[in-house]
């Protein structure tokens, strides 16, 4: 049997489902060129945060709410790079074919969100989480709470799979393990997770019943 065989199953979206990082990137650069920031710095600190949280931490001197939608902007221009994670469909299908309960809760908005699980062509969860449901993101536990309170589910029944260092402790302060997918950060990075596995396959094993 999987280690996490019976749990309601949260998973982040951008690096674990989705591939998302060229638009990320693209949409990220067009914004801090657009606002003078240093680019690298605000691609070095984006990872699992949302984007009024990035531009409360690199650019404190501009408007969070009035900066995210043109961060979303910039982002939804660039989308057209966005691919499923290799394994992502399958192991999707896999959950639904056992009636296993999952959904995904990200850093992203709604509308990038949505547009981004289309565009991979995985199917649309049941319970989507996204920044603009929550007043405190990723690191904050808010993010995972409010999904396995939508899923009906006890935090200690839920597993979350992450790719991000914030990620991975905003569903460990939630009270939930976490299998953190070494898919975009140093896997030194993500050692306070649960596990650290390599890909989408390693995260199957562990979620789905053996034969």
């Amino acid at each position: 049997m999987g280690g996490y065989d019976e749990a309601t199953v949260l998973f982040d979206l951008d690096g674990v489902l989705v591939d998302s990082t060229a638009s990320i990137r693209a949409g990220l650069t067009a914004w801090a060129v657009e606002r003078g920031l240093d680019v690298a710095t605000v691609l070095e600190h984006h990872h699992g945060r949302t984007d009024a949280g990035l531009v409360r931490l690199v650019a404190p001197h501009l408007d969070p709410v009035a900066e995210a939608p043109r961060i979303e902007a910039h982002e939804a221009a660039a989308g057209d790079g966005v691919r499923a994670v290799p394994g992502a469909r399958e192991l999707l299908a896999a959950l639904d074919a056992q009636g296993r309960p999952w959904a995904i809760v990200t850093s992203g908005s709604d509308r990038i969100a949505r547009s981004r699980i289309g565009t991979a062509g995985l199917p649309l969860p049941r319970v989507l989480v996204t920044a603009d449901q929550v007043a405190e993101g990723k690191p904050h536990p808010a993010p995972y709470l409010l999904g396995a309170e939508r899923m009906g589910a006890a935090p200690g029944r839920c597993v979350v799979v992450e790719d991000s260092a914030s990620g991975v402790r905003s569903g460990l302060d939630a009270g939930m393990p976490v299998v953190a997918v070494a898919s975009t950060t140093d896997p030194g990075e993500l050692a306070h997770a649960t596990t650290v596995v390599e890909d989408l396959a390693a995260v199957a094993a562990l979620l789905l019943p053996r034969p």
